[in-house]
């Protein structure tokens, strides 16, 4: 049976062109389209789509006001349409604090032609959408004050903090995976290296956003930045990062190649970069995503040393990369998802009583 979607849009040329574009796969069926969610809330009751997209800008209710009564009423896989703007990513990220699965980026210009060049990866998130595992919305934890007691205590191992380095990787639902993961760590956690796929408008954002949130410093990286401890950096949209050796110190390296596995940034791409440079002093973090995107770099951490750990299948919105790489082998430790900063840190606490591996 094709996944049966039902476009919410108050653009008739969206409507039309996201019509074309999904209906151009075979397992993929458009039920409906409607012009604002007061229409599409009858078309859900009638047509009972398995996957809604969902714009936000509409007449008659917002189409967050919208996503978070139809979280609470009755949930269902919604992947958002959202415009490249910075007001646009700030409104996606509240979307999927309220539950969304994903995001579209619509085009600014020729949208026609823009939306149409994203068609696969339109699909393959409505895919995607349809099997992932809805979660409780996240909107309510927000601010600092309510994160002080969830705060993990500060490392008693001092060389763990300025030798290691944490390697993340993520993809669908990884916006809230990241911010439950980082906003637990301690100001003196070893420095940190993040790839989410995300467009490039999107990254600079997410990670004021983050900073906001945590006790450790976060920022987008730029070429060059020293690694410090209680920082974390995550790959611009537009480059993949890598991680490189400058002296006695870790750097970000940004470059412009070619996607690799349909994305730039890719995470298999800063995972090689942590085996290459980084060795046994790295501990990698594979969360939530579809694809296959880090196995194969997480399996080359492992065989160069490094301690690695994959979000269970229970936490995750998609469990693909977490999957793959278990599969691939690269993996040393299972955790959900809600218990990863803990486990993380009890691993770095533990490694001066083991012997620290230098």
């Amino acid at each position: 049976m094709p996944i049966k979607v039902l476009i919410v849009d108050d653009s008739a040329l969206i409507r039309s062109v996201l019509k074309e574009i999904i209906e151009n796969h075979k397992d993929l069926k458009v039920v409906g389209a409607a012009p604002d969610p007061l229409v599409a809330r009858e078309m859900i009751k009638a047509l009972n789509p398995d996957v809604i997209t969902l714009d936000v800008e509409m007449p008659r209710m917002d189409g967050l006001d919208f996503l978070e009564k139809l979280m609470r009423l009755r949930p269902m896989p919604v992947v958002m349409i959202s415009t490249l703007t910075e007001k646009g990513s700030d409104i996606t990220f509240r979307a999927l604090e309220l539950g969304a699965v994903d995001f579209i980026s619509k085009p600014k210009l020729d949208i026609s032609r823009g939306m149409q060049e994203y068609s696969d990866e339109i699909a393959d998130k409505i895919r995607s959408a349809a099997k992932a595992h809805l979660r409780k919305p996240t909107a309510m934890i927000v601010q600092k004050s309510l994160t002080a007691d969830a705060i993990l205590p500060s490392l008693s191992n001092h060389i763990a903090s300025t030798e290691k380095l944490i390697i993340v990787g993520a993809s669908t639902g990884g916006t809230e995976a990241i911010k439950e993961f980082l906003i637990k760590l301690p100001p003196d956690c070893p420095g940190i290296a993040i790839t989410q796929h995300m467009p490039e408008t999107f990254t600079k954002s997410f990670a004021q956003r983050l900073d906001t949130l945590c006790k450790i410093s976060v920022k987008e990286a730029e070429n060059g930045d020293r690694i410090l401890p209680g920082h974390a950096y995550i790959a611009p949209g537009h480059s993949h990062l890598l991680v490189k050796r400058s002296g006695a110190n870790y750097v970000c390296e940004l470059s412009d190649g070619p996607p690799v596995n349909r994305h730039r940034p890719s995470v298999d791409v800063l995972f090689r970069s942590a085996a290459n440079h980084v060795g046994k002093n790295a501990i990698g973090v594979i969360l939530t995503g579809m694809g296959k995107d880090g196995a194969k770099g997480m399996l080359e951490m492992k065989q160069a040393g490094s301690f690695n750990f994959a979000q269970d299948e229970a936490s995750c919105v998609v469990f693909g990369m977490p999957k793959e790489a278990i599969l691939t082998g690269g993996v040393d430790e299972v955790v959900p998802l809600q218990d990863m900063a803990a486990r993380v840190i009890a691993y770095l606490g533990n490694l001066g009583t083991r012997g620290f591996r230098v």
